[in-house]
């Protein structure tokens, strides 16, 4: 693990911090493309009752606006939590070349669960998978996600 993946994760925790202060579940993600951050997100499901508004998703969707393209290869993709395979498929389809994340998501995860999209190599025509970093700071991102259940009383 290098210096660089934790400062960026240690912005993705704050920015889950937020998230949680606000209502929503702790992640947070940014994009970075030559050591710059070009675009961040927080979770955002609950206060735009919109299912798909993952933070992954959300900072894709502002870096695809700042470089006003669909295609963001050669930038790098730090979330608190692994990708799920919503999350997947977009990082996929713009063509990410990295994703660096904190701790597992379990059985919904895009690469480690069972519909592993972020390692698959079969996908005719999609960019190649991402090279995946794994375990960057675990502890801190899952000790947040601890809290939001322990605030949920438990669900």
């Amino acid at each position: 693990m290098t210096a660089e993946h934790e400062a960026f994760m240690r912005r993705c925790l704050t920015l889950a911090e937020n998230a949680l202060a606000n209502g929503e579940t702790p992640v947070g993600a940014l994009l970075v493309r030559g050591g710059r951050v070009i675009a961040e997100a927080t979770e955002s499901t609950r206060r735009e009752y919109d299912p798909t508004a993952h933070a992954e998703v959300q900072a894709i969707r502002a870096a695809c606006r700042h470089d006003q393209s669909l295609d963001l290869t050669g930038c790098t993709l730090y979330t608190t939590v692994e990708p799920c395979v919503l999350c997947g498929y977009v990082i996929r389809r713009a063509g990410v070349g990295r994703v660096v994340y904190g701790v597992e998501t379990g059985q919904a995860g895009a690469v480690t669960s069972r519909y592993a999209i972020l390692a698959d190599t079969a996908l005719a025509g999609w960019p190649p998978p991402p090279d995946i970093v794994a375990g960057v700071l675990p502890r801190e991102c899952r000790d947040l996600l601890d809290r939001r259940v322990t605030r949920a009383g438990g669900a």
